[in-house]
Formats: structure tokens, C-alpha cells, sequence
């Protein structure tokens, strides 16, 4: 009966700590599912505005059209929007538009210009008509559409007819800010989707001071209409709609104090299928959330709910495993405590048994015996793995003397590029000082030939001084240029070789390198745009950092601008402390994969294997920024969205003055770490 107390006991306690993990667990799991979901909702509504903000910027950008010239023609307008590539760029919108302000007494000579206007069609417009017909003081009439195929319905459409738009318009002409309209329905759209237009007001060139002479001054609106499905399609990533709802509603104008409440009248945006239909799942407890964003003027409220599913897991399942192991967990404690105070009164027993006691003797004789065989079998096995640890050590050593080599190898290949091309720059300026000199000696000659024929005239004399003294200058300008790219390459030689720790300015070093890459980056049709603070100097080690510049420049020339006829490198620098420079190396090109970018760092990974490319690039680049100039390196790239290299590099190498590069280099662990 003590027995079963013992282990009623136990079962007890073990159950209050597993009832207590659940809940710590089940409140963990809450706490971070719901950070989970407003993490997303955060990011949902950032890049709805965002985006948003995008497409106002791009409707300032044709308002500044219209600023630089009043009479943009309809082929003008064209063009233009087709060069802002919205469609391939951002595909969430409908059509860009230009709205024409028209008194009445004018409206017939505008329709007239209108449908004679051959700017863009050789035919014109002759079934060009306002719609609808209306008496009004002022008409706004939707003059261009871009693109014109699939909003035939809108042309000549008068929106001074239509009370939400003529609303929206008449605020914009008196604020001269971007005002979007109320939920519409799009009349080039037969779907019935829900839309919104945008419109930014468009003035001519006089005092926009008061309301009275914004009026007068408005010749129309540039405009760009939205369906709220396409453009939400464009900004929410589709696998998450599978575990959220959105809705979005219009609250009304800013300045209205009356806020609209939510309702299937001003519902924009339901992911949950066609607005207001269907049956809704019920959310998540404590998933749900709200935003509210200014789009145009106007208050767009967005409503989230998370669902049950794979991302907004509740771990129901998780603490119902925790509950049954720690169930079970604590019968066996129990049983096993039960079964100990057993065994404890079968000792007593046993000790008071001469003939078991000589059993266990016996058997505490055969346990002896087989442990001392263990004993010998552990020695063996240590022996073993000491010439196994000898072996290893041998093939370490073995390998970062060969990576020390390619390292070696590396640079100096660096260096030959270096050498090809500053040959390459040379050739230009001393061929143009050699083919001056040739000439100037010529002309000298035919000087000595007329003066010694019996005299010479003044106008020859002063020609000959005027085309001596330009030749001399073309030499002297062109020796200086030769000077300038063997100085160049002078100071990266010996930085590169030498390895050794001076003061010097960041932007010099960029330029030298520079210099010395200018006819392969000339032949590559590669633009480097330098911002480098001419202020920033180093404590360091110059040959490191040009290695570096080297190895990047390079790698771009090979991988990044693959498939490309022409490429954008931009070099920056920014002091972020007293004691630290950001230095960004950002190119245009094709971009990494999420894989490439894993392994990026990796020594003899390139993806161009038997095509030009070692693998050790990037490896010496990583080496030389963490070990030699005790620095940071991170790498962000996307396929297609080009990449960029960020190093974080102390102004003052830690280290002993006098301390070589390579010396430096010899103490690097061999793998980086992908």
C-alpha cells in the first residue's frame, strides 16, 4: 500500500507538469501566430501603398509633361506613356488618360479639332463624339486613351455627367493635389469590377496662388484608371490568399468627417471571390486586423482574417503530443518508482542469501573481465584514431598550402589582366606621340628645305610656329596621359604585390583600379558610375582593397552582364561612424539565384566551370574583407534585379604596423563557410 502512495504521487506531480508545458506551449504558439499574421498584414498594406505610391509618381511625371510644354499632342503623349513601359513594369492598371477641361460655347470647335486630328492616325477621329450629351457650363471630356484597344467605350466620355467623378474632379482642380474617385464601375470594363481613377490636375503656366485662379488656369486632368482586382493581384503574393481573407472598403474623403462605414455599397477588394457572395469561414481567434491608408484623398480600410491551414497553424496538434508523452511519461516515472521500492526490498532479501550473494560475486567477476577486454578494445581504437588524426592533419595542411597557391595564382592573374590592360591604354596615347613626332619632324625638314631655297615668308614662318606648337602639345598631352595610366598602374602593382599597410585615400584607389580596367570595361560596353567621398582615408592595406575591387569588377564583366550587350556598375561609399566606411559595389546585371547566392562564397564554386571561371573569386574576396581587413561582406541579389555587394571596412585595420598581406592570408581558415 506505501508502494502505491509512492507512485500515485508521482503520476500526480508528472501530470501538473505536463498540464502546465501545454499551456506554456499553446501560449508560445499563439503569441507567435499571431506575429506571424501581423507581420504579413503589416507587409499586405506597406506594399499596397507603396505600390500605389508608384503609380501617383508616374501620374506627376506626366504632369511634368504638361508643365514643360501646355501643348502636348496626342502622338506626344502616346509616345511617352509607351516609354514608361507601365504595362510590362506595373500591369495593375487599366489605362492612362488626359481629360480635357471645355467650356460649352467651345465645345463644338473642340469636337471639330478633335476628330480632324491626325497626330497619331492618319484618318483621325471622325466618329469622334461627346457622351453624353448634356447642357453644363463646363465639360471635363476624356480626350486621349493609352491604350487605346480595350477602352474605346471611354473616349469622348463627359465625366462632368457622372456625379462621383465630376466630384473628384472638381476637388482636384481647386487643390491641385491627386484625387481618386469614390468605387466605380468602368465603362470600358464589362466585367463589373470594382475601379477607381486617379487624377492629377493640370494648370497653364501662371499664379496658382488661390482657388479662383487654379480655376482659370486649368486646361485638364492626367489620369490613370484602376481595377482594384488587378492591382491588389499585382501586390499580394497569391500563395497567401490561401490562408487569409482581405477585404477593402472606402471610407470617404479625408476632409468628410463623416466616416463611411463598411459595407458591400463601398466594399473595393474581397479575395474571398466575387464582392459580398458566398459564405465566409469563420477567422482564427485573435486574427484579425485593420489598416487604413490614404490613397488619393480618400480612406481605404483594410480588413484581414487569418484562417486555419498550414501558415496559421494553432499547434492544437503539437500540445495534444506534448500532453499524451508527458501522460505517459509520468506512468512510467510512476511504474518505475513502484518497481524501485520493490527491487529495494528484494535487496534485503538477497543480502541475506549467502548462495545469491556468491552469485553476484561471480558475476561482478565475469563484468571485470569483459570491461578489461573493453579497456583493450578503447586502446586500440585511440591508437587508431591518433594516425588517423595524424593522416588528417597532413591532408589540412596539404590543402591550404594549395589554396594559398591558387590564392597566389589568382592575384597574379589579377595582375596580368592589369597588364593587358593598362598595354591596351598605352598604345592609344604613345602612338598618338609617335605619329606627332614623325609628323613634326617632317614639317621640320620642309622648314630647313624652304629656308635654305632662298628665304622664307612670315605667314610661313607663323604657320610653321602654329603647327610645331600644336604638335607639341599632342605629344605633351598624350606622354601625359601614358604618365597618368603607369602611374595608375604603378601604385596598384605595388599594392597588389607589396601587400603592405600605408594611409591612403579611399577614392585614389578606386580610380587607380579603375584606370587599369578601362579598356575591358570600354570593350564590354560597361558604364561605372564612381561616388566615392574624395575625403575618406585609410589606415590599411591598399593592395587588399584593389584586390578586392578587382575580383568584383571582374566577376561582374563574367557573370553578371552574361547574354547583355551593354551593362551599369556604380561604386559607393559612406563614412557610418568615426571608425567605419559602407562601401557598395551595385550592378545591373542578370542577378542570382537563391542557390548561387547560398554558395557564392564557397572556394571552387562558379557557374562557370571550363568558361573563364575558377571558383576562388568571391573565396579570395571574402578571405581578404574578414581576415585581412578585419571587415564585414553581405550580398543581396534576385534574378534579373541585378545584385549588390555591401562591405563594412574599418578605417584602421586592427593589426601590427608592417604586417603583409600575405602573411595575413597564410593564417585564413581554408573553407569560409557557404
Amino acid at each position: 500500500m506505501h508502494l502505491r502512495i509512492h507512485g500515485y504521487l508521482a503520476f500526480v506531480v508528472g501530470i501538473c507538469i505536463t498540464v502546465w508545458i501545454c499551456l506554456f506551449v499553446a501560449d508560445a504558439q499563439e503569441q507567435n501566430l499571431r506575429a506571424n499574421f501581423q507581420r504579413d498584414t503589416d507587409k499586405i498594406a506597406r506594399d499596397t501603398s507603396v505600390r500605389l505610391q508608384t503609380y501617383f509618381d508616374t501620374l506627376l511625371s506626366i504632369k511634368g509633361v504638361y508643365a514643360v510644354n501646355e501643348g502636348v499632342s496626342r502622338a506626344e503623349f502616346s509616345r511617352y506613356v509607351r516609354e514608361l513601359r507601365l504595362a510590362e513594369r506595373y500591369p495593375g492598371f487599366q489605362a492612362i488618360q488626359f481629360v480635357r477641361a471645355v467650356q460649352d460655347q467651345a465645345l463644338p470647335g473642340y469636337v471639330a479639332a478633335v476628330r480632324v486630328d491626325t497626330s497619331l492616325l492618319p484618318e483621325g477621329y471622325p466618329q469622334f463624339a461627346v457622351h453624353p450629351v448634356a447642357l453644363r457650363q463646363q465639360h471635363f471630356i476624356i480626350e486621349y486613351n493609352e491604350p487605346m484597344a480595350g477602352n474605346e467605350n471611354a473616349f469622348g466620355l463627359d465625366l462632368a455627367t457622372l456625379a462621383p467623378h465630376r466630384r473628384a474632379l472638381e476637388m482636384g482642380r481647386d487643390s491641385g493635389a491627386i484625387v481618386a474617385t469614390e468605387r466605380i464601375t468602368l465603362v470600358q470594363d464589362a466585367s463589373g469590377q470594382p475601379g477607381f481613377v486617379a487624377r492629377a490636375p493640370v494648370y497653364r503656366h501662371t499664379r496658382l496662388e488661390t482657388v479662383e485662379q487654379r480655376r482659370a488656369a486649368l486646361i485638364g486632368f492626367v489620369a490613370i484608371v484602376f481595377r482594384v482586382n488587378n492591382l491588389m493581384r499585382e501586390v499580394i503574393d497569391s500563395p497567401l490568399l490561401a490562408h487569409m481573407t482581405i477585404q477593402i472598403h472606402d471610407g470617404g474623403y479625408l476632409r468628410d468627417d463623416n466616416v463611411m462605414p463598411p459595407s458591400v455599397d463601398n466594399l473595393m477588394y474581397d479575395s474571398a471571390g466575387k464582392l459580398g457572395s458566398g459564405e465566409r469561414s469563420a477567422p482564427l481567434p485573435g486574427l484579425t486586423a485593420q489598416a487604413t491608408l490614404s490613397v488619393g484623398e480618400r480612406r481605404w480600410h483594410m480588413q484581414f482574417e487569418g484562417h486555419a491551414g498550414t501558415r496559421y497553424n494553432s499547434g492544437a496538434t503539437r500540445v495534444a503530443m506534448i500532453a499524451a508523452a508527458g501522460t505517459l511519461i509520468s506512468a512510467l516515472i510512476a511504474m518505475l518508482l513502484v518497481a524501485s521500492q520493490r527491487n529495494r526490498a528484494l535487496a534485503e532479501q538477497l543480502r541475506r542469501d549467502i548462495t545469491e550473494r556468491q552469485k553476484a560475486e561471480a558475476a561482478l567477476v565475469h563484468t571485470k573481465q569483459g570491461l578489461e577486454r573493453s579497456l583493450d578494445e578503447l586502446a586500440t581504437q585511440k591508437a587508431n584514431a591518433e594516425l588517423a588524426h595524424r593522416d588528417l592533419t597532413l591532408v589540412l595542411a596539404t590543402l591550404k598550402q594549395a589554396q594559398t597557391n591558387l590564392i597566389t595564382s589568382e592575384k597574379m592573374a589579377s595582375l596580368g589582366a592589369l597588364v593587358a590592360g593598362i598595354a591596351h591604354e598605352l598604345n592609344t596615347p604613345i602612338g598618338n606621340s609617335l605619329l606627332t613626332a614623325t609628323a613634326l619632324s617632317d614639317m621640320v625638314n620642309e622648314f630647313e628645305q624652304k629656308l635654305g631655297d632662298g628665304g622664307i615668308k612670315k605667314s610661313a614662318l607663323d604657320a610653321h610656329l602654329r603647327d610645331a606648337r600644336t604638335a607639341c602639345a599632342i605629344i605633351a598631352g598624350s606622354l601625359g596621359r601614358a604618365a597618368e595610366l603607369i602611374t595608375s598602374f604603378k601604385q596598384v602593382a605595388v599594392d597588389q604585390t607589396s601587400g603592405q599597410r600605408r594611409h591612403f585615400q579611399l577614392a585614389g584607389v578606386v580610380r587607380d583600379v579603375l584606370a587599369t580596367y578601362a579598356a575591358q570595361l570600354r570593350r564590354a560596353s560597361c558604364e561605372v558610375v564612381l561616388a566615392v567621398p574624395e575625403a575618406l582615408e585609410f589606415d590599411s592595406y591598399p593592395g587588399s582593397v584593389s584586390q578586392v575591387l578587382s575580383n568584383l569588377i571582374n566577376n561582374a564583366m563574367l557573370h553578371a552582364f552574361e547574354g547583355r550587350s551593354s551593362g551599369t556598375i556604380r561604386i559607393q561609399a559612406e563614412a557610418l561612424d568615426g571608425e567605419r566606411v559602407q562601401f557598395e559595389f551595385r550592378d545591373d546585371g542578370v542577378g542570382m539565384s537563391a542557390r548561387t547566392l547560398h554558395q557564392i562564397f564557397d572556394p571552387f564554386f562558379t557557374t562557370k566551370m571550363g568558361q573563364g571561371g575558377s571558383g576562388l573569386g568571391m573565396n579570395i574576396v571574402y578571405n581578404i574583407v574578414t581576415g585581412v581587413l578585419r571587415g564585414t561582406i553581405a550580398i543581396q541579389s534576385e534574378p534579373g534585379q541585378g545584385t549588390v555587394v555591401i562591405l563594412v571596412l574599418p578605417l584602421a585595420a586592427p593589426g601590427r604596423e608592417g604586417e603583409g598581406e600575405d602573411e595575413a592570408v597564410a593564417d585564413l581558415p581554408l573553407l569560409p563557410g557557404g
